[in-house]
């Protein structure tokens, strides 16, 4: 699936008084043509689904109870192409930004958790609207998109892992192992931001061989899952009294995981919290090496006792396409070496996640990842190399710098 490109400039502005219907008509002139959100307690209402490329701005009023959240998403409704947060009940906050033709999204957040309310289509009609690649606001653009979606990303993991976490201390294992893959999808689209803070990602996410060897309590996903599919991990570790965990110990783990989930979103919402462009290219290759590592998702290693690998291969493979669109208009500005490399990699994002959705999807579930044999395993990593390869110079085009 091709995915249009993000909008190229995003930024809250003053409050300003605009009423439309309808389609919007062309600014020109740099005027931006406007819009207006209504954010309530269980809708989210846009004064039209249809604007001509060019500014836009949406003015955004919370009739809500709750502080709110407006955003509007790329085409694979992850990459957030902008956004305006922290809007007070009666308040009201604008969003001005500079779309591109293409198929977009719109949604609001009544507090700012979860995955949103009312998302409904919205379409940017009209000629492109040229961007410049020494342009440093199109860099902080790229860098204020990337950073709203990590942020968004922890937003939506927190009710998720709560959820699965009742369920696990409620002891509703089947309803547990339901939510295991799922309450692990917004993590995964931005693993490595969570790697960033020290100790956080090995407390949530090691798997037992890794916390072992760095001398590190097992806790997190992994320890949760091993406890739920008792009978797999006493076959993987038959030298070792793998016995069942008492409530007690059950409730003492999952409230460690939600604390950490907690620290996380904290942490990625805190003022301090900053990325860079290379923060992002890197962080886009990381998650493909997330996939491809020697205990990671395509040598099924990653979920040892579930065998729900294909969740996380898809979210890591959906997160490095969010970073890599972040950046796609700086890279495509580079001349045609750039031109040729985002060519490449629309075509190869899209044949590997196109290759993945013929093993299932979120809502109805992929197969069991012990069933897929080895020839399918070797078609997946083939690839997942030929996304990885152009992947890796990301970089050096983004950045303008020769390869070393």
């Amino acid at each position: 699936m091709h995915t249009r490109r993000p909008l190229i400039i995003a930024a809250a502005v003053a409050t300003a008084a605009f009423t439309l219907t309808g389609c919007v008509p062309n600014a020109g002139s740099g005027e931006a043509a406007a819009l207006t959100v209504d954010s309530g307690a269980d809708s989210c209402a846009v004064s039209a689904d249809t604007a001509a490329s060019g500014p836009i701005t949406f003015t955004v009023t919370n009739s809500g109870d709750q502080v709110t959240e407006f955003y509007v998403l790329a085409e694979n409704k992850l990459s957030i192409v902008g956004e305006v947060e922290n809007i007070a009940p009666g308040a009201s906050r604008d969003l001005t930004l500079v779309a591109q033709p293409g198929e977009y999204f719109t949604v609001c957040k009544p507090g700012m958790v979860g995955a949103g309310i009312g998302t409904t289509p919205f379409t940017v009609t009209g000629e492109s609207v040229e961007a410049n690649a020494d342009d440093a606001e199109a860099e902080d653009a790229a860098v204020a998109s990337y950073t709203a979606y990590v942020k968004s990303q922890a937003a939506e993991l927190l009710p998720q892992v709560q959820e699965f976490v009742d369920a696990y201390v409620a002891g509703e294992d089947a309803e547990a192992k339901r939510l295991f893959p799922l309450a692990r999808v917004s993590y995964e689209r931005i693993e490595p931001t969570a790697e960033q803070f020290g100790d956080l990602d090995p407390s949530i996410d090691y798997r037992k061989p890794g916390a072992e060897a760095e001398g590190l309590p097992f806790t997190g996903f992994h320890r949760i899952e091993m406890d739920l599919w008792l009978d797999a991990a006493a076959e993987n570790y038959p030298d070792e009294k793998i016995v069942a965990l008492t409530p007690a110990e059950r409730a003492t783990l999952g409230e460690q995981l939600v604390t950490d989930i907690t620290s996380l979103y904290d942490l990625v919402h805190s003022d301090d919290f900053t990325l860079s462009l290379s923060d992002i290219t890197n962080g886009a290759i990381g998650l493909l090496d997330e996939i491809a590592a020697p205990d990671g998702k395509l040598p099924g290693e990653e979920n040892e006792f579930a065998h729900t690998d294909l969740y996380d291969f898809t979210a890591n493979v959906e997160g490095a396409q969010v970073a890599y669109e972040a950046v796609r208009d700086i890279a495509a500005a580079k001349g045609d070496e750039g031109a040729e490399l985002t060519k490449t990699l629309d075509t190869q994002f899209a044949a590997m996640l196109e290759l993945l959705a013929t093993y299932g999807d979120y809502e109805g579930g992929f197969v069991d990842y012990s069933t897929v044999d080895q020839n399918a395993r070797n078609e997946l990593g083939a690839q997942l190399n030929a996304l990885s390869e152009p992947l890796s110079q990301l970089t050096h085009t983004v950045l303008g710098v020769s390869a070393a």
